[in-house]
């Protein structure tokens, strides 16, 4: 049996996992981390984009969160998520007309529109449809 270290994946709203892992791969603001047993303490934020976990038994998950903070401590990793979706819970037509319409806003840009939070948008959406396919690729 592999070793495992504890995960807890929780947004504002709701805990979404909690659990064993094998590893953890997410998307990091310096780039994509893997966590396993034996992992330095860290601290890192996250970018929009999919939480992959390889459980106890084997079976892999995928989460999609937009951005928040990772941190492992010795015996425990943590993602603390600002939104925090299970596959189930996305809608890919949603994600991609979400997409399509910050892509018309970041075009269309005028007086009193935010450029910031048009692009912020657009990053999110564009996460979404990537941890989707990513799903598919899986479940194939």
């Amino acid at each position: 049996m592999a070793l495992t270290i504890h995960c807890d994946i929780v947004s504002a709203e709701e805990e979404i996992f909690s659990g064993l892992v094998e590893l953890l791969v997410a998307a990091g603001s310096e780039g994509d981390v893997g966590i396993g047993y034996g992992h330095a303490p860290l601290l890192t934020g996250l970018q929009p984009g999919p939480i992959q976990l390889k459980k106890q038994n084997g079976e892999e998950e995928i989460y999609y969160v937009s951005g928040g903070y990772l941190e492992v401590q010795p015996d425990s990793v943590t993602v603390l998520a600002d939104t925090a979706l299970r596959a189930g819970d996305m809608d890919e037509a949603a994600a991609a007309e979400a997409k399509r319409e910050a892509e018309q806003a970041l075009a269309n840009l005028g007086d009193g529109m935010d450029y910031s939070k048009a692009a912020a948008q657009l990053a999110e959406a564009a996460a979404q449809l990537r941890t989707l396919r990513a799903i598919k690729k899986r479940t194939r």
